[in-house]
C-alpha cells in the first residue's frame, strides 16, 4: 500500500504501488482499474516483470449508460473504501504524514480481517 499527496496523478501513484509489488505476490496476474489509469500505464505494467507478467484491464463505463450503475469488479474497491470509511480516524484526512495514513489503513484492514476470521472460527 502507498499513500501519496493528492496532487500526484493517479497513473503515477499506481506506478509507486505496483513497483512495490514487483517481486511480491507472484500469483497476481490481473489488475482491474478505471478509465483514469488508461494509457501508457498498461504497457508499463506489462513490462514490470519478465516472468509471470501482469495484465492491467481497464473497466470502462458504456457511453450509452445513463445514471448510476455498478460496474463489474469496481464494486469491490468501492466496498472496501466504504469499510475503511467506518473507521473514525480514516473518515477524514487527519494525518500530517502519508506514512501515518498508511499505518492506520493497515491497522483497519488487519482489524477487518481478524473480525472475519473470528466469525468463522
Amino acid at each position: 500500500m502507498v499513500v501519496h499527496a493528492a496532487n500526484l496523478q493517479d497513473r503515477d501513484g499506481a506506478k509507486r504501488v505496483l513497483e512495490k509489488l514487483r517481486h511480491h505476490f507472484l500469483r497476481l496476474v490481473l489488475i482491474w482499474a478505471d478509465g483514469g489509469y488508461a494509457g501508457s500505464l498498461a504497457q508499463w505494467v506489462r513490462g514490470l516483470r519478465s516472468r509471470s507478467r501482469i495484465l492491467l484491464e481497464i473497466v470502462k463505463r458504456s457511453d450509452a449508460q445513463k445514471g448510476f450503475k455498478v460496474l463489474p469488479h469496481r464494486w469491490i474497491v468501492e466496498r472496501t473504501f466504504a469499510w475503511l470509511g467506518r473507521y473514525r480516524r480514516l473518515s477524514q484526512d487527519y494525518e500530517f504524514l502519508p506514512k501515518t495514513s498508511e499505518a492506520f489503513i493497515k491497522i483497519a484492514m488487519i482489524d477487518l480481517m481478524l473480525r472475519r476470521l473470528a466469525q468463522h472460527s
